[in-house]
């Protein structure tokens, strides 16, 4: 089956904020747009107080940089905005040379379905300084949204524990675009299908669904109804029984369930969608068993999420299929990641890089300077330690010591002979081209599937999770003191001397 690769088959580069495009006309008018810079794309805490991330959206990313160029229509556009005084917001000379714009940046980034923890890059853009900037919105729309929704969907699938998790929150997405994004970002994050037709056509996620309680409502009675989606899908048949009553619904799932067993056919289950889940899906195993359907599945709906069905788990509530909609399609509880861009570095006109970093009184947000990469360690597939380093750094395999970026007194001894280790980083685009085999969308499940079974049980706690170790190779660390005491320093004399 051929899956559409190309997500908007058109230009998206007015996808910003107005600010990227004064910055790019500020950089051009300072004969500064060619200038080589890197930026770093990171998130600083994990979504939902939880203990792991889940890196999505690469293949929108990709999407986006192909298709990258500024249109006549977006030209005309840019060419009719006015200052307050009437004269034009952007000289011609800038409009000539968005016309003439080609994205030749390099971007390296971290797969998608794979674990991510705070401070260490998911993506690295190197390029002429003006195109750095214009990539800063689209991809943190990108990447913030689709790494935040397929984590919530890891998160729900630790609960389910290895049960089946459906996903069928499209009426109550976040538009049109989020819909389908959201759906792509949770079957990555393990939900085995999608009640979006339109995601399952563009993505080759497999689709489910059924029936609503308007199809029983349409019907004199119960009863008909079951007998007569029964008629229509003899192969498929899980009934909704809580219309009306739940304890009859499941009494005339049965007799339906009979009906077909006498035609040759199997009742697939049943589905519950308000009430107590736990009382009435216990009572409905019971039901079903004693009815000869053992095999008969319950599914639960009915706002879940992690939580929820961990409680549910402990209440030995029987249900096999879990359907979750609007709680993990909006990240109900964490409406966004806050991810963010920063440059790193600079190139100075003799071409020596210069390493740049933001300074605040807040250590969470002093971002890591320099051309970094980021290396995971493994002990027999397990995942030890992430180690952010310098790329020009040769590293030690006798030892290095990783340091915490936000709290230097924790710190990490590792042996890099002893592990094998992964370079998470990897080329996407070389000066505009891609050079990356985009894989498919199950083989991006399966790496997910790989990476967090890679997680220790205890970085998987949904409550106070064991913290993963992340941390600053030494010269990084020193290089980074080294840049914020000089920058204080610098302030500092500012201060004295007005």
């Amino acid at each position: 089956m051929k899956i559409t690769k190309d997500l908007y088959q058109s230009n998206l580069v007015l996808l910003t904020d107005f600010y990227q495009l004064t910055m790019a006309y500020a950089y051009w008018k300072a004969g500064k747009g060619e200038q080589e810079a890197v930026f770093n794309l990171f998130f600083r805490k994990h979504p939902f107080q939880g203990g792991f991330s889940l890196a999505a959206g690469l293949d929108y990313v990709i999407d986006y940089c192909k298709n990258f160029r500024f249109s006549g229509t977006d030209l005309d556009y840019l060419a009719q905005m006015k200052n307050q005084d009437g004269s034009p917001v952007f000289e011609v000379g800038f409009l000539d040379y968005l016309k003439n714009l080609k994205f030749s940046c390099d971007i390296d980034a971290v797969e998608e379905g794979t674990v991510v923890f705070p401070n260490a890059p998911l993506i690295r853009v190197r390029g002429p300084l003006i195109q750095c900037q214009l990539l800063e919105t689209p991809l943190l729309n990108i990447i913030n949204f689709q790494t935040l929704i397929a984590t919530k969907a890891a998160r729900i699938n630790v609960a389910a524990n290895g049960a089946p998790v459906l996903e069928f929150g499209l009426r109550r997405a976040q538009g049109i675009d989020g819909a389908l994004a959201a759906s792509r970002a949770a079957y990555i994050g393990g939900c085995t299908s999608t009640s979006n037709v339109m995601a399952g056509k563009l993505f080759g996620i497999p689709v489910s669904g059924t029936h609503a309680h308007s199809w029983i409502m349409s019907f004199d009675t119960e009863l008909e109804a079951f007998e007569a989606y029964a008629e229509a899908f003899p192969e498929k048949c899980v009934f909704l029984v809580d219309t009306y009553d739940t304890i009859q619904g499941i009494k005339n799932a049965i007799k339906v369930g009979e009906i077909l067993r006498e035609k040759g056919k199997e009742m697939v289950g049943i589905r519950i969608d308000s009430g107590d889940l736990a009382y009435f899906s216990i009572q409905a195993r019971q039901m079903l068993d004693e009815a000869g359907f053992p095999e008969a599945k319950i599914v639960a709906s009915n706002d879940l999420d992690e939580q929820i069905i961990t409680s549910l788990k402990t209440q030995e509530a029987a249900i096999d299929v879990w359907g979750v909609g609007t709680k993990l399609v909006t990240a109900y509880d964490q409406p966004a990641l806050g991810a963010v861009y920063k440059l790193s570095a600079i190139k100075d006109e003799k071409g020596k890089w210069v390493p740049k970093v933001k300074v605040s009184q807040q250590s969470l947000k002093i971002n890591i300077p320099g051309l970094h990469n980021v290396k995971r360690y493994y002990s027999k597939d397990k995942a030890v330690a992430d180690m952010i380093y310098l790329e020009e750094e040769e590293i030690n395999p006798r030892g290095v010591v990783i340091i915490d970026p936000i709290d230097p007194t924790r710190r990490k001894r590792l042996m890099p002979a002893f592990y094998s280790e992964e370079v998470l980083l990897k080329p996407i685009f070389k000066e505009g081209k891609l050079i990356y085999s985009i894989p498919s969308l199950e083989k991006i499940r399966e790496r997910a599937a790989q990476q967090l079974e890679s997680l220790d049980k205890t970085h998987k706690r949904l409550v106070n999770p064991h913290l993963y170790p992340v941390g600053l190779e030494e010269n990084l660390h020193h290089l980074r003191m080294e840049l914020v005491l000089k920058s204080q320093n610098f302030e500092n004399e500012k201060n004295e001397q007005e």
